[in-house]
Protein backbone atom coordinates (compact mmCIF):
# COMPACT_ATOMS: atom_id res chain seq x y z
CA UNK A 1 0.00 0.00 0.00
CA UNK A 2 3.04 2.43 0.87
CA UNK A 3 4.43 1.50 -2.67
CA UNK A 4 1.44 2.72 -4.14
CA UNK A 5 1.00 5.89 -2.14
CA UNK A 6 5.19 7.13 -2.69
CA UNK A 7 7.49 7.25 -5.78
CA UNK A 8 10.52 6.05 -5.91
CA UNK A 9 13.00 8.93 -5.14
CA UNK A 10 15.15 9.19 -8.28
CA UNK A 11 12.12 8.90 -10.31
CA UNK A 12 10.52 12.01 -8.25
CA UNK A 13 13.33 13.78 -8.31
CA UNK A 14 13.81 13.50 -12.01
CA UNK A 15 10.01 14.28 -12.74
CA UNK A 16 10.45 17.32 -10.05
CA UNK A 17 13.56 18.42 -12.28
CA UNK A 18 11.99 18.40 -15.67
CA UNK A 19 9.10 20.29 -14.35
CA UNK A 20 11.35 23.32 -13.08
CA UNK A 21 13.45 23.45 -16.33
CA UNK A 22 10.14 23.74 -17.92
CA UNK A 23 9.22 26.70 -15.26
CA UNK A 24 12.65 28.02 -15.47
CA UNK A 25 12.53 27.85 -19.53
CA UNK A 26 9.58 29.68 -19.33
CA UNK A 27 10.93 32.70 -16.94
CA UNK A 28 13.01 35.75 -17.80
CA UNK A 29 15.77 36.75 -15.83
CA UNK A 30 15.20 38.44 -13.04
CA UNK A 31 11.83 36.23 -12.44
CA UNK A 32 10.39 34.82 -9.21
CA UNK A 33 9.87 31.25 -10.39
CA UNK A 34 7.69 28.88 -8.31
CA UNK A 35 9.88 25.45 -8.15
CA UNK A 36 7.81 23.14 -5.78
CA UNK A 37 8.82 20.31 -4.41
CA UNK A 38 12.87 21.10 -6.00
CA UNK A 39 13.94 23.63 -3.26
CA UNK A 40 15.62 22.82 0.21
CA UNK A 41 18.24 23.42 2.06
CA UNK A 42 20.68 20.09 1.70
CA UNK A 43 21.66 20.08 -1.90
CA UNK A 44 25.45 19.39 -2.27
CA UNK A 45 27.66 22.47 -1.54
CA UNK A 46 30.17 23.13 -4.36
CA UNK A 47 33.91 23.17 -2.57
CA UNK A 48 35.82 26.20 -3.22
CA UNK A 49 38.62 27.70 -2.83
CA UNK A 50 38.90 31.79 -1.17
CA UNK A 51 41.72 34.20 -1.20
CA UNK A 52 41.85 37.75 0.21
CA UNK A 53 41.77 40.19 -3.24
CA UNK A 54 43.90 43.26 -2.68
CA UNK A 55 41.08 46.04 -1.69
CA UNK A 56 40.43 49.59 0.32
CA UNK A 57 40.31 49.42 4.19
CA UNK A 58 37.30 48.58 4.75
CA UNK A 59 34.05 50.56 7.58
CA UNK A 60 30.74 49.64 8.63
CA UNK A 61 28.63 51.55 10.75
CA UNK A 62 25.51 48.94 12.23
CA UNK A 63 26.07 48.94 15.99
CA UNK A 64 23.70 51.01 16.63
CA UNK A 65 21.76 50.46 14.17
CA UNK A 66 19.22 52.61 15.69
CA UNK A 67 20.47 55.60 17.39
CA UNK A 68 18.64 56.54 20.05
CA UNK A 69 20.29 59.69 21.37
CA UNK A 70 19.92 62.66 19.40
CA UNK A 71 23.34 63.87 19.16
CA UNK A 72 25.99 61.21 19.12
CA UNK A 73 28.79 59.50 17.50
CA UNK A 74 27.41 56.09 16.31
CA UNK A 75 31.31 55.43 14.55
CA UNK A 76 34.69 57.00 14.86
CA UNK A 77 37.55 55.32 13.19
CA UNK A 78 41.14 56.55 11.89
CA UNK A 79 42.15 55.12 8.44
CA UNK A 80 45.69 55.11 6.50
CA UNK A 81 45.91 56.75 3.70
CA UNK A 82 45.05 55.05 0.88
CA UNK A 83 41.96 53.25 -0.40
CA UNK A 84 38.74 53.47 1.93
CA UNK A 85 35.82 51.74 1.48
CA UNK A 86 32.69 52.87 3.96
CA UNK A 87 29.44 51.11 4.47
CA UNK A 88 26.79 53.55 6.24
CA UNK A 89 24.06 51.75 7.34
CA UNK A 90 21.65 53.73 10.45
CA UNK A 91 18.39 54.48 11.60
CA UNK A 92 17.03 57.64 13.24
CA UNK A 93 15.76 55.83 16.08
CA UNK A 94 15.36 58.75 18.36
CA UNK A 95 11.86 58.18 20.56
CA UNK A 96 12.00 59.80 23.73
CA UNK A 97 10.72 62.24 24.93
CA UNK A 98 8.91 62.04 21.66
CA UNK A 99 10.08 60.91 18.25
CA UNK A 100 11.95 63.63 16.22
CA UNK A 101 13.78 64.78 12.76
CA UNK A 102 16.95 64.31 12.36
CA UNK A 103 20.42 64.63 10.21
CA UNK A 104 22.94 61.71 10.18
CA UNK A 105 25.95 62.37 8.00
CA UNK A 106 29.66 60.64 7.43
CA UNK A 107 32.54 63.21 8.23
CA UNK A 108 36.13 62.94 7.22
CA UNK A 109 38.35 64.92 9.24
CA UNK A 110 42.39 65.07 8.35
CA UNK A 111 44.65 64.03 11.21
CA UNK A 112 47.90 64.80 9.06
CA UNK A 113 50.29 67.42 9.03
CA UNK A 114 49.79 68.74 5.00
CA UNK A 115 46.98 69.17 2.71
CA UNK A 116 44.79 65.91 2.18
CA UNK A 117 43.17 65.32 -1.40
CA UNK A 118 39.97 63.05 -1.18
CA UNK A 119 39.13 61.53 -4.44
CA UNK A 120 35.81 59.53 -4.84
CA UNK A 121 36.03 56.33 -6.41
CA UNK A 122 32.93 54.43 -5.91
CA UNK A 123 29.88 56.34 -5.07
CA UNK A 124 26.39 55.14 -3.72
CA UNK A 125 23.72 56.86 -1.64
CA UNK A 126 20.03 57.09 -1.33
CA UNK A 127 17.32 58.83 0.37
CA UNK A 128 16.86 58.08 3.69
CA UNK A 129 13.84 55.30 3.80
CA UNK A 130 11.83 53.12 5.93
CA UNK A 131 11.68 50.60 2.76
CA UNK A 132 14.87 48.80 3.54
CA UNK A 133 14.80 45.98 1.37
CA UNK A 134 14.22 49.03 -1.85
CA UNK A 135 17.74 50.61 -0.22
CA UNK A 136 19.49 47.22 0.15
CA UNK A 137 19.44 46.85 -3.58
CA UNK A 138 19.28 50.34 -4.98
CA UNK A 139 22.84 50.75 -3.19
CA UNK A 140 24.15 47.95 -4.46
CA UNK A 141 22.89 48.88 -7.85
CA UNK A 142 24.32 52.27 -8.02
CA UNK A 143 27.70 51.30 -6.06
CA UNK A 144 27.86 48.86 -8.96
CA UNK A 145 27.44 50.93 -11.61
CA UNK A 146 29.64 53.93 -9.99
CA UNK A 147 32.14 54.95 -11.65
CA UNK A 148 33.34 58.46 -10.36
CA UNK A 149 35.83 60.93 -11.68
CA UNK A 150 38.17 64.29 -11.41
CA UNK A 151 36.48 64.34 -7.91
CA UNK A 152 38.89 65.81 -5.59
CA UNK A 153 38.26 67.92 -2.59
CA UNK A 154 41.37 69.27 -0.42
CA UNK A 155 41.18 69.78 3.27
CA UNK A 156 43.61 71.35 5.39
CA UNK A 157 45.29 70.01 8.64
CA UNK A 158 43.16 69.73 11.43
CA UNK A 159 39.98 70.41 8.55
CA UNK A 160 36.70 68.03 8.33
CA UNK A 161 34.17 67.85 5.71
CA UNK A 162 30.88 65.94 4.29
CA UNK A 163 32.00 62.43 2.71
CA UNK A 164 28.64 63.03 1.03
CA UNK A 165 26.82 66.72 0.31
CA UNK A 166 23.48 64.34 -0.11
CA UNK A 167 23.52 62.92 2.75
CA UNK A 168 24.40 65.90 4.90
CA UNK A 169 21.96 67.85 3.85
CA UNK A 170 18.82 65.03 4.12
CA UNK A 171 16.33 65.22 7.03
CA UNK A 172 16.34 61.66 8.11
CA UNK A 173 12.33 60.82 10.33
CA UNK A 174 12.40 58.57 13.28
CA UNK A 175 12.56 54.86 11.82
CA UNK A 176 14.57 56.22 8.03
CA UNK A 177 16.98 54.20 7.10
CA UNK A 178 20.40 55.95 6.12
CA UNK A 179 22.31 54.01 3.57
CA UNK A 180 25.31 55.33 1.87
CA UNK A 181 28.14 53.30 -0.15
CA UNK A 182 31.39 54.38 -0.89
CA UNK A 183 35.20 54.34 -1.95
CA UNK A 184 38.00 57.06 -1.83
CA UNK A 185 41.36 57.62 -1.52
CA UNK A 186 43.09 60.04 0.85
CA UNK A 187 46.61 60.90 1.29
CA UNK A 188 46.87 61.70 4.78
CA UNK A 189 46.04 59.58 8.01
CA UNK A 190 42.30 60.59 8.29
CA UNK A 191 39.46 60.20 11.03
CA UNK A 192 35.68 59.15 10.06
CA UNK A 193 32.84 59.47 12.06
CA UNK A 194 29.23 58.75 11.71
CA UNK A 195 27.18 61.25 13.75
CA UNK A 196 23.72 61.73 13.98
CA UNK A 197 22.91 65.68 15.24
CA UNK A 198 19.99 68.64 14.76
CA UNK A 199 18.66 69.31 10.75
CA UNK A 200 19.39 73.07 11.39
CA UNK A 201 23.41 72.13 12.36
CA UNK A 202 26.43 71.11 9.71
CA UNK A 203 28.02 67.77 10.66
CA UNK A 204 31.68 68.89 10.35
CA UNK A 205 30.80 71.68 12.19
CA UNK A 206 28.70 70.09 15.70
CA UNK A 207 32.01 66.51 14.90
CA UNK A 208 33.92 68.45 17.74
CA UNK A 209 31.07 69.69 20.14
CA UNK A 210 29.52 66.27 20.23
CA UNK A 211 30.95 64.14 22.75
CA UNK A 212 28.93 61.12 23.12
CA UNK A 213 30.27 58.03 21.56
CA UNK A 214 27.64 55.25 21.36
CA UNK A 215 29.34 51.93 22.82
CA UNK A 216 29.14 48.90 20.88
CA UNK A 217 27.09 45.87 21.43
CA UNK A 218 28.46 43.63 19.09
CA UNK A 219 24.49 43.59 17.89
CA UNK A 220 23.52 43.73 14.01
CA UNK A 221 26.44 43.43 11.37
CA UNK A 222 28.43 45.08 13.84
CA UNK A 223 31.03 48.19 13.20
CA UNK A 224 34.80 48.87 12.46
CA UNK A 225 37.53 48.90 10.58
CA UNK A 226 38.30 45.93 8.64
CA UNK A 227 41.70 44.89 6.47
CA UNK A 228 39.41 42.19 4.75
CA UNK A 229 36.84 43.90 1.71
CA UNK A 230 37.20 41.49 -1.50
CA UNK A 231 37.66 37.61 -2.04
CA UNK A 232 38.07 35.50 -5.11
CA UNK A 233 36.06 32.52 -4.75
CA UNK A 234 36.99 29.54 -7.15
CA UNK A 235 35.33 25.79 -7.28
CA UNK A 236 37.47 23.19 -6.27
CA UNK A 237 36.11 20.89 -8.89
CA UNK A 238 34.53 21.31 -12.46
CA UNK A 239 30.48 21.34 -12.09
CA UNK A 240 29.20 18.56 -14.57
CA UNK A 241 25.40 18.88 -15.51
CA UNK A 242 24.88 15.14 -15.12
CA UNK A 243 25.61 15.15 -11.47
CA UNK A 244 22.58 17.26 -10.66
CA UNK A 245 22.25 20.28 -8.65
CA UNK A 246 24.48 21.97 -6.41
CA UNK A 247 24.73 25.25 -4.75
CA UNK A 248 27.45 27.75 -3.91
CA UNK A 249 27.45 29.40 -0.39
CA UNK A 250 30.04 32.37 0.99
CA UNK A 251 28.71 34.47 3.83
CA UNK A 252 27.42 31.61 6.29
CA UNK A 253 29.57 32.15 9.45
CA UNK A 254 30.35 28.29 9.17
CA UNK A 255 32.51 27.26 6.06
CA UNK A 256 33.15 31.05 5.23
CA UNK A 257 33.90 32.98 8.65
CA UNK A 258 32.77 36.50 9.47
CA UNK A 259 35.58 39.37 8.60
CA UNK A 260 37.26 40.30 11.74
CA UNK A 261 38.87 43.69 12.61
CA UNK A 262 38.80 46.34 15.53
CA UNK A 263 36.79 48.97 17.16
CA UNK A 264 37.78 52.65 17.89
CA UNK A 265 40.99 53.82 19.98
CA UNK A 266 41.17 50.69 21.86
CA UNK A 267 41.34 48.61 18.88
CA UNK A 268 38.67 46.03 20.36
CA UNK A 269 37.19 43.02 18.58
CA UNK A 270 35.07 43.73 15.94
CA UNK A 271 33.51 41.05 13.27
CA UNK A 272 30.83 41.61 10.43
CA UNK A 273 28.18 38.99 11.08
CA UNK A 274 27.32 39.23 7.34
CA UNK A 275 29.92 40.45 5.82
CA UNK A 276 27.91 43.08 4.09
CA UNK A 277 29.63 44.94 1.95
CA UNK A 278 32.47 42.68 1.18
CA UNK A 279 32.61 41.65 -2.57
CA UNK A 280 32.97 38.10 -3.64
CA UNK A 281 33.97 38.01 -7.18
CA UNK A 282 33.43 34.07 -7.95
CA UNK A 283 34.51 31.72 -10.82
CA UNK A 284 32.81 28.53 -11.63
CA UNK A 285 33.86 25.94 -13.73
CA UNK A 286 31.43 23.73 -15.89
CA UNK A 287 31.08 21.43 -18.60
CA UNK A 288 27.42 19.59 -19.90
CA UNK A 289 28.27 15.98 -19.99
CA UNK A 290 24.50 15.43 -20.80
CA UNK A 291 24.50 18.56 -23.20
CA UNK A 292 21.82 20.52 -20.88
CA UNK A 293 22.61 24.11 -19.39
CA UNK A 294 22.35 25.37 -16.07
CA UNK A 295 19.93 27.57 -14.02
CA UNK A 296 21.39 29.73 -11.65
CA UNK A 297 19.02 30.47 -9.03
CA UNK A 298 18.43 31.88 -5.36
CA UNK A 299 15.93 31.64 -2.61
CA UNK A 300 15.16 32.90 0.86
CA UNK A 301 16.04 30.31 2.66
CA UNK A 302 15.72 31.39 6.10
CA UNK A 303 11.80 32.28 5.52
CA UNK A 304 10.48 30.48 8.42
CA UNK A 305 13.60 31.19 10.75
CA UNK A 306 11.69 34.48 12.56
CA UNK A 307 10.18 37.52 11.69
CA UNK A 308 12.95 39.67 10.01
CA UNK A 309 13.24 36.83 7.92
CA UNK A 310 10.72 36.98 5.76
CA UNK A 311 11.87 38.57 2.58
CA UNK A 312 15.13 38.53 0.39
CA UNK A 313 16.11 41.08 -2.38
CA UNK A 314 19.76 41.42 -3.68
CA UNK A 315 21.57 42.91 -6.79
CA UNK A 316 24.30 41.25 -8.47
CA UNK A 317 27.09 41.99 -11.36
CA UNK A 318 27.25 39.55 -14.34
CA UNK A 319 30.21 38.93 -16.06
CA UNK A 320 29.24 37.44 -19.86
CA UNK A 321 31.60 34.92 -22.22
CA UNK A 322 32.77 38.28 -23.96
CA UNK A 323 33.91 40.57 -20.67
CA UNK A 324 30.74 42.05 -20.62
CA UNK A 325 29.19 43.02 -16.89
CA UNK A 326 25.67 43.43 -16.49
CA UNK A 327 24.22 44.95 -12.61
CA UNK A 328 20.42 43.50 -12.37
CA UNK A 329 18.16 43.79 -9.08
CA UNK A 330 17.01 40.17 -8.08
CA UNK A 331 13.99 39.72 -8.42
CA UNK A 332 13.42 42.43 -10.72
CA UNK A 333 9.27 43.00 -11.33
CA UNK A 334 8.88 43.02 -7.15
CA UNK A 335 10.66 44.53 -4.67
CA UNK A 336 11.44 40.65 -2.67
CA UNK A 337 10.76 37.15 -2.92
CA UNK A 338 9.39 35.61 0.38
CA UNK A 339 10.09 32.01 0.66
CA UNK A 340 10.10 28.26 -0.56
CA UNK A 341 8.54 27.80 -3.54
CA UNK A 342 10.05 30.87 -4.90
CA UNK A 343 13.15 31.27 -6.33
CA UNK A 344 14.48 34.01 -8.48
CA UNK A 345 16.09 33.34 -11.57
CA UNK A 346 19.62 35.09 -12.10
CA UNK A 347 20.92 33.84 -15.13
CA UNK A 348 20.82 30.36 -17.38
CA UNK A 349 24.12 29.25 -19.47
CA UNK A 350 24.01 26.86 -21.90
CA UNK A 351 27.38 24.60 -23.12
CA UNK A 352 29.88 25.96 -25.59
CA UNK A 353 30.44 23.32 -28.16
CA UNK A 354 33.98 24.43 -28.83
CA UNK A 355 34.46 24.43 -25.39
CA UNK A 356 34.84 21.48 -22.81
CA UNK A 357 34.53 23.54 -19.85
CA UNK A 358 33.41 26.67 -19.20
CA UNK A 359 33.71 29.85 -16.59
CA UNK A 360 30.14 31.79 -14.74
CA UNK A 361 31.66 34.53 -13.20
CA UNK A 362 29.80 37.20 -10.93
CA UNK A 363 30.01 39.82 -7.92
CA UNK A 364 27.81 39.13 -5.49
CA UNK A 365 27.35 40.71 -2.02
CA UNK A 366 25.54 39.47 0.78
CA UNK A 367 22.26 41.62 0.67
CA UNK A 368 21.26 44.17 3.03
CA UNK A 369 18.34 43.81 5.21
CA UNK A 370 17.90 40.17 4.28
CA UNK A 371 18.60 36.75 6.76
CA UNK A 372 22.02 35.02 5.21
CA UNK A 373 23.27 33.09 3.73
CA UNK A 374 21.22 32.89 0.24
CA UNK A 375 22.12 30.01 -1.40
CA UNK A 376 23.22 30.19 -4.80
CA UNK A 377 22.01 27.14 -6.44
CA UNK A 378 22.83 25.29 -9.89
CA UNK A 379 20.18 23.21 -11.60
CA UNK A 380 20.36 21.32 -15.11
CA UNK A 381 17.89 22.55 -17.45
CA UNK A 382 17.35 20.99 -21.06
CA UNK A 383 15.56 22.81 -23.64
CA UNK A 384 14.88 19.55 -25.64
CA UNK A 385 12.08 18.81 -23.86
Amino acid sequence: MLALLSCKVGLCQTSSLETASKKILAAKRGDIVNLDNVLKADFPKLSYTKSVLPGPQYIISDDPEYIRVPEAIALQETVDPGAVRLYVYNVNGVKDPQKIARKISAVIKNLGKENMHFRMLKYSSQKPSSNYFEIGKKGLEDYFLSAVSNQVRVLKPGEAMAIDEKLENQIVQYDELVHGFYEFVVDQPAQISVIQFAPEESGPKVLSQIKTLIPHSHANAGRGIFPISNYQVNTVDTLDTKNGVVQLIVADGQDDPWITGTIGEKKEFAKNAGNYGVMYKNKIKWRSSDGKGLALVTWNSRSADNQWCGGMGLTMELIGQDGKKTVMQYPNKALITKGYPEAILIETYWPDPKKEIQDIEFTYSPPGASCLPTPLIFIPIDRKK
